[in-house]
């Protein structure tokens, strides 16, 4: 009885979208990875890998009533906080950046982890303040709340993850019911101050707390070829990005067929710019059925979120969408050049243990949810 009424609240489609994901980033994989290592498979196989551990570290996720989390929302933030000072103490360094850690042989990447711990701890605070969102002292605690890993993550540096972070505080308020209004306000107040502090910077010698190839990267996807250098500069990734795309037509040209790929014009093709490889090798109609896929996974998020059966476990869920759109917006947007490019992976898609173990760790929330909407024995 117990096992029928269990499969009976699982969310089919949200499932069956996660493993087509993935199943095609593995193919996807195989291509883009090719040439990189000398074993062909070294990448896929890794990926598979993190893919089996994320499956058990959604089982995991599932297997604990989502309630217990909001017993013990103060410990996940003080471990969260932990973890993004020990990197800055003793995580190992790579391309300019310190943001990994090391236990033997396994890496792990702490700010991936922030996220999900930032939704945890953010629904049990605005859940506490539903119905007291309402003017800009209201928002003061949310803010202050993600305000601290923001500027551990930006110290690695990190601007993509402190971004996402943004993001996902800014979803989650409209979902509790914050002011539609003043978040509104505060998003284009936001990006005018922003606007201003880099016309600022590049004319004036303003000073900001930002590496100046961040900088670039905020500023050259506006015009790609006018970066000093030919195009050969800041703007390289986003040209061979938009070639690549572009190069690819209606129907691709065929796994393992693509040039700015297989002759490594296209930097990170097998990470941040996989999405490119997407497009040249699959092209647009395919493209259009991965980009089909992930709508069925955040509209079947956002479902699971309108039926859960308390505040709490709708803020889960519907952080993990803000979490999700947010990714997918930037990352695709930046391979086409209408976004900075921030580093940002795309979902279940892009080579990483961390974010792969992150986003399959932050759906067994999701399914969670689902799967209590209704009181289930367990």
């Amino acid at each position: 009885m117990v096992g029928r009424r269990l499969w009976r609240n699982l969310d089919y489609p949200f499932i069956g979208s996660i493993i087509a994901i993935l199943a095609l980033s593995l193919v996807v994989l195989n291509s883009a990875a090719a040439g990189i290592s000398a074993d062909p498979d070294y990448y896929v196989k890794r990926q598979f890998l993190w893919i089996i551990l994320g499956f058990g570290a959604m089982l995991a996720a599932i297997k604990v009533d989502y309630q217990v989390l909001r017993r013990y929302h103060l410990p996940i933030y003080l471990f969260n906080l932990a973890l993004l000072v020990a990197v800055l103490l003793v995580g190992n360094e790579a391309k300019g950046a310190q943001r990994w850690i090391a236990l033997g042989s396994f890496i792990f990447q702490p700010s991936e982890f922030a996220k999900i711990s930032v939704i945890i701890t953010l629904s049990r605070l605005l859940e506490a303040r539903q119905g007291r969102l309402n003017n800009l002292k209201d928002l003061v605690m949310p803010f202050l709340h993600i305000a601290l890993p923001m500027l551990l993550i930006l110290v690695q540096p990190d601007l993509g993850t402190a971004l996402v972070l943004m993001a996902i505080l800014l979803g989650m308020l409209y979902l509790a019911g914050a002011n539609t209004a003043l978040l509104a306000k505060l998003i284009i107040t936001g990006g005018v101050l922003v606007s201003f502090a880099l016309f600022a910077h590049f004319h004036y010698g303003l000073p900001l707390p930002l590496k100046e190839y961040q900088l670039q990267r905020l500023v050259v996807f506006l015009n790609p070829y006018n970066d000093g250098e030919g195009g050969l500069g800041a703007g390289y990734h986003i040209i061979q990005s938009q070639i690549a795309i572009g190069s690819g037509g209606i129907w691709g040209k065929g796994l393992h067929q693509g040039s700015q790929v297989h002759l490594n014009f296209l930097p990170e093709h097998h990470t941040d710019f996989i999405f490119s490889v997407v497009g040249e090798e699959l092209g647009f109609i395919r493209t259009l059925g991965v980009l089909g896929l992930y709508f069925i996974l955040l509209y079947r998020t956002l479902h699971i979120a309108g039926r859960a059966k308390d505040m709490f476990g709708a803020l889960l869920a519907g952080g993990v969408a803000s979490l999700f759109a947010f990714h997918l917006l930037v990352n695709i947007g930046m391979t086409i050049g209408i976004m900075p490019v921030t580093g940002i992976p795309l979902p279940l898609f892009s080579y990483g243990g961390s974010a792969m173990l992150s986003n399959l760790l932050s759906l067994g929330l999701v399914l969670n949810v689902n799967l209590r909407r209704q009181k289930i024995p367990f």
